[in-house]
């Protein structure tokens, strides 16, 4: 029973996540993310009893989740890792998604900043603490790539933002374009970061 609960409880975070990042929070209601997880409404208040801002909040941190452990992934995709090759990665899927899919979706931390942060104090500190997930693997991953600790942050940062970025641009121009852009201009100035032995 327990391994089942935690099933349920999982894809409707999940489901949540899938419905922000493409309709936003204020458009995605609990029927909603009860019908896409296959799950009966009274669930919702059974695992989530603080109500959408605690399943809000819980999909955000799933998506921060998420994207660090991607970065691992990215990284093993490489014959030889270099910080453009893990930002090309990073980039790749998301071109990939839009040529496949369309322009719907877009990242569900950045959806719940824009839509909550400001007015709901738990949204802000679960997208700050879902983005510093994010960054911390992208700096070590960094590090262990040859980039100074003291820039590795900096740049995982810059990365991260560059990324969301190209995401907003390339779903409001319906065109990769900008996600093409950022890895090509991008690539070269986090190679340049790592420090070589002389």
């Amino acid at each position: 029973m327990a391994g089942s609960e935690r099933g349920a409880r999982e894809r409707m975070v999940f489901s949540a996540a899938q419905l922000i990042r493409r309709e936003g929070v204020a458009a995605t209601g609990m029927r909603e993310v009860a019908a896409h997880a296959g799950a009966p409404r009274g669930s919702l208040q059974h695992y989530f009893p603080g109500g959408k801002e605690q399943l809000v909040n819980e999909a955000v941190e799933w998506a921060g989740r998420y994207a660090g452990k991607r970065v691992a992934r990215f990284l093993a995709a490489l014959p030889e890792p270099t910080p453009s090759g893990l930002f090309a990665e990073m980039v790749r899927q998301w071109t990939e998604e839009y040529e496949s899919a369309g322009f719907a979706g877009g990242c569900p931390v950045a959806a719940a900043t824009v839509d909550w942060a400001e007015s709901t104090a738990s949204t802000r500190a679960a997208a700050a603490e879902a983005f510093a997930t994010w960054t911390g693997p992208v700096a070590r991953a960094l590090t262990d790539m040859g980039v100074p600790g003291e820039r590795a942050s900096a740049l995982a940062t810059l990365t991260v933002s560059a990324l969301e970025g190209a995401i907003l641009m390339a779903r409001a121009e319906r065109d990769v374009r900008p996600l093409t852009t950022v890895a090509r201009e991008l690539g070269p100035l986090l190679d340049a970061a790592v420090r070589r032995e002389g």
